[in-house]
């Protein structure tokens, strides 16, 4: 009796030197993760990898992308951290977005891998300074016409003294609650993509001009508003649009600046790419659920009437 007992007791002891095999590996696990969070500099300016990937280069990995309007953090974060896609646009011009909304859709994203890339109203610099005061990095500005409206979009996301008149807020959001103070003032402005739309037949006579504009990263062509410039709206695909906007790609190719583009129709989306485009939206959210709904009530109420 007293051996088994001795015997249980250094079974028991045995035990709790050696966890068992799942509790070390968790155990690394949490410290892993925890190393990668304290490796996270606070003072450190977010490096914009969506900026970096699109400028156009040898051998570049095109950016496939959606547009959101749901003005759901779900859907940032699940297309952020688990889609695959490379980024999005929160859309606050034709969708129901406000700043807060904007604020909640960069927390959920922002660590994922797709860039939150947000659509503003209007090219003008009060909404712009506050969507990038919550630390929005890639801006939207639609229907930019001439490099005059080109220059004005970028100055709106540059400080003053550095070619701006950006507001100075000293803590928010975009500079870590003031810990990447002062240098991200100077910084900042490298990390910020500026891309303006094409939307009209004058912006597209415009493209090498508004391309030549310092700050202007990409020129993205929207095809439901051009081809409503050119009389036939509802009509993108229209034979006279697409060789306006397959001109329109070819000519932003050679200015060296990058080039995008949305549609739903997947076909036109490589066409883009075959074109040189340098990322593409592939639809939307809203998109995507209403024709999955559509689908799936016709093909069920299509089955019931043969039962």
């Amino acid at each position: 009796m007293r051996i088994a007992t001795i015997a249980a007791r250094r079974l028991a002891s045995a035990r709790l030197v050696a966890p068992p095999l799942p509790l070390l590996q968790a155990a690394a696990a949490r410290h892993a993760s925890t190393a990668a969070a304290a490796a996270e500099d606070p003072k450190a300016v977010r490096r914009n990898a969506f900026k970096a990937a699109i400028k156009p280069q040898p051998g570049q990995r095109r950016q496939i992308g959606l547009w959101t309007g749901l003005r759901s953090t779900l859907v940032a974060e699940m297309i952020s951290h688990t889609s695959g896609l490379d980024w999005f646009v929160i859309d606050m011009e034709h969708g129901p977005n406000e700043v807060p909304d904007v604020m909640l859709q960069l927390q959920v994203s922002q660590r994922g891998r797709a860039e939150p890339v947000v659509r503003v109203p209007w090219n003008e610099p009060v909404v712009v300074k506050r969507v990038l005061d919550l630390g929005a990095q890639s801006i939207i500005f639609p229907w930019v016409n001439t490099a005059a409206e080109a220059e004005q979009a970028v100055a709106a996301t540059r400080y003053p003294g550095l070619g701006g008149m950006r507001g100075v807020m000293s803590l928010a959001r975009m500079n870590n609650f003031g810990a990447a103070n002062p240098h991200y003032y100077q910084e900042a402005a490298g990390q910020i993509c500026n891309i303006v739309q094409i939307e009209t037949t004058t912006a597209v006579d415009n493209i090498e001009e508004i391309a030549a504009v310092d700050g202007v990263d990409a020129l993205f062509i929207g095809p439901s508003d051009l081809s409503a410039s050119m009389g036939h709206i509802g009509n993108p695909g229209h034979p006279e649009v697409r060789e306006k906007i397959g001109d329109a790609f070819r000519r932003i190719k050679t200015t060296g600046k990058a080039s995008g583009f949305l549609t739903a129709n997947h076909a036109d989306c490589k066409w883009a790419l075959e074109l040189g485009c340098n990322f593409v939206a592939v639809g939307s959210d809203m998109q995507m659920l209403s024709a999955a709904v559509r689908s799936a009530a016709a093909d069920f109420h299509a089955f019931c009437e043969k039962l």
